[in-house]
């Protein structure tokens, strides 16, 4: 009899039902005016709280509407030039009361610059705290005993942290691993010593290597380099699948990009049914995880060092690049309709205030206060009024696969001119070979009857589409030449301005087109 797993599963059900009875919209919006109250409170001496009055704020009548008329929206450059940088030179409280000793260097995209996301003890308590919930909330699942007692093994970036004698950097799956409590570390893999190995070639080898050693229960990655790794595994140790060597594998927890153009591919590595698990850990906080056994939506985190506002993603609030215009109308929590496309702001305990985090959500069960993930602000296509998000995106891929029988894993878009129009290039990574005119063709239909606007100007702007089908194998390469190959990192699925120029350079350059 499983004594530990048997002694976890029961300590974790206990802890799951105060969690239960706050899951409601009143609880949510009462969490969301306590947190705002507490931010504001423990910041209202630092120089961004004095600056903007929080006393003052704290006084109001109406705390969260007093607040957004006096704080601006800050996107990362307004808020790293006017604070930020202060704190990585050394100042405290510059934003957040104390000394800052971490940053996390924002991984995202391929072609975003490296942020430095401060990374402050009160935040890593919360992702301690909000991770803890998110391994409680296994027990909905039914899992057997013996479950609690598996490994998690957990690919993310280097433990081994840069310092500069005033701070440490690093990614902030690296930095959270550093600081995971001592009961954990026994199941915590692939260990300390690879998970400081900062290079992923190095560590990927290490990780093929040690897997036989290993019983793992729960994996928790981006899913294209575990794709690689469990692949690599599979080679190496002639499996028929990864469940030969991790035969109490259960639970894939995925995040940062769309699950659903990789799953094809990984019911081929998997042996028996696994339990695909989303999660929401942004550089700047835990902001939401799959609660909910039987919904495809991730519920909001309320009471745990975040405050959330939600814009409108539209034409009156965003221009055609995906910035932000002036005095945009944004809503709370209690205010936001269900199906309804929202940028999301954040005020946290890292001491982030209004700020933009460049992705976009939607609310599926308002009750529940669960949203899913529809696309970044500054990744969706729209050129000449077409609004394509990468929801209609992601959709329109998992059609096309179903439609020829294929796996695409990666793909990316970009719109160009097309005589005095426009028109738009897919870039389709697969181990296939298919027709680029009938998959374009497919798509452009799809997208047709996901997306109004895409329908209408495909009459009247967007003249052509087309595809170029290519090597999965490019997509991980052109990674691997941007110093961005494993961790936290993810391949844009839409391309603009010269990141265009560098792709297709690359693509001729290794003879991929």
């Amino acid at each position: 009899m499983p004594i530990l797993g048997s002694i976890i599963k029961k300590a974790y059900t206990l802890r799951n039902v105060p969690f239960e009875m706050k899951s409601n919209t009143a609880s949510h919006k009462q969490n969301q005016i306590e947190e705002l109250e507490k931010l504001l409170k423990k910041a209202q001496f630092t120089a961004f709280g004095e600056h903007y009055g929080f006393s003052k704020i704290l006084a109001s009548k109406n705390i969260i509407e007093e607040f957004r008329k006096t704080i601006p929206i800050h996107d990362y450059k307004s808020m790293y030039k006017r604070w930020w940088y202060r704190a990585l030179n050394g100042e405290p409280y510059v934003s957040w009361p104390a000394k800052v000793k971490y940053f996390a260097l924002s991984s995202g995209t391929s072609e975003a610059s490296s942020k430095y996301i401060p990374v402050t003890a009160d935040m890593l308590r919360s992702i301690k705290k909000t991770s803890i919930r998110q391994l409680v909330s296994t027990v909905k699942f039914d899992f057997p005993e013996s479950f609690y007692e598996k490994g998690m093994l957990m690919i993310g970036g280097s433990t081994h942290l840069q310092f500069n004698g005033t701070y440490y950097e690093g990614d902030l799956s690296g930095i959270t691993a550093g600081n995971i409590p001592f009961w954990f570390q026994h199941f915590y893999k692939p260990g300390r010593r690879i998970s400081k190995t900062a290079d992923w070639s190095t560590k990927l080898e290490e990780m093929v290597k040690k897997a036989p050693n290993w019983d793992i229960g729960v994996i928790v990655g981006v899913p294209a380099w575990v794709q690689i790794l469990l692949e690599k595994i599979i080679e190496k140790h002639k499996l028929n699948n990864i469940h030969d060597i991790w035969p109490n594998l259960r639970v894939y927890v995925h995040s940062g990009v769309s699950f659903k153009p990789y799953v094809k591919r990984f019911e081929k590595l998997f042996g028996k049914e696994v339990m695909y698990q989303e999660s929401y850990l942004a550089s700047e906080g835990y902001i939401a995880y799959q609660n909910n056994p039987t919904s495809e939506g991730m519920e909001l985190v309320t009471d745990n060092g975040l405050f959330y506002e939600f814009v409108p993603f539209n034409d009156e609030n965003f221009d055609y690049l995906g910035n932000i215009k002036k005095s945009p109308q944004s809503f709370t929590i209690g205010e936001v309709e269900e199906n309804k496309e929202y940028a999301l702001l954040i005020s946290s305990n890292s001491g982030a205030w209004r700020y933009l985090l460049g992705d976009t959500v939607k609310f599926i069960n308002k009750t529940r206060c669960e949203i899913i993930i529809t696309g970044r602000t500054k990744f969706f296509l729209s050129v000449c009024g077409e609004h394509l998000s990468q929801e209609n995106m992601n959709r329109a891929i998992e059609l096309l696969q179903e439609d020829l029988g294929i796996e695409i894993n990666e793909f990316t878009v970009h719109a160009f001119k097309y005589g005095s129009l426009f028109a738009h290039r897919w870039y389709l990574g697969t181990r296939e070979k298919i027709d680029n005119e009938k998959a374009a063709g497919l798509i452009d239909n799809h997208l047709k009857n996901l997306n109004d606007d895409y329908r209408v100007e495909r009459m009247e702007a967007v003249k052509d589409v087309e595809v170029i089908a290519i090597p999965e194998n490019a997509f991980h390469e052109y990674m691997k030449e941007k110093g961005k190959e494993g961790s936290a990192n993810k391949f844009p699925r839409v391309l603009k301005n010269g990141r265009i120029d560098e792709w297709e350079d690359f693509l001729n350059s290794h003879k991929y087109i």
